[in-house]
């Protein structure tokens, strides 16, 4: 479910941050920081949902999908191919998310 959670979480965060990034930078309407915001709001309730003993620990893991997925929006929604070091990158990222996740923790 945390998984998941992730998913849907770095897809709410990257869609509202593009609709402000679309009205600021691309010169569209105003009215894109309107589902821009709730977007925003969605992945910050989403993030609410995962299970974790402590916010930061969850946001840390979080990190990792985050930039996996925002590598995928470039590629589907921006039509630009991730290169050799953004991949490279990314698995790092992923690899460090799983192992703040997955760690042994000490009592």
């Amino acid at each position: 479910m945390t998984a998941l959670l992730y998913v849907l979480a770095a897809g709410a965060e990257i869609a509202g941050c593009f609709a402000f990034w679309a009205w600021l930078r691309l010169d569209r309407s105003p009215l894109w920081a309107i589902p821009g915001a709730a977007s925003l709001v969605l992945f910050a309730w989403l993030l609410t949902r995962v299970e974790a003993d402590a916010a930061g620990r969850a946001y840390a893991a979080y990190g990792g999908v985050y930039i996996a997925a925002s590598l995928l929006w470039l590629w589907l929604v921006e039509h630009r191919a991730p290169d050799r070091w953004d991949l490279l990158g990314a698995g790092l990222c992923l690899i460090g998310a799983a192992v703040i996740l997955f760690g042994p923790r000490g009592v």
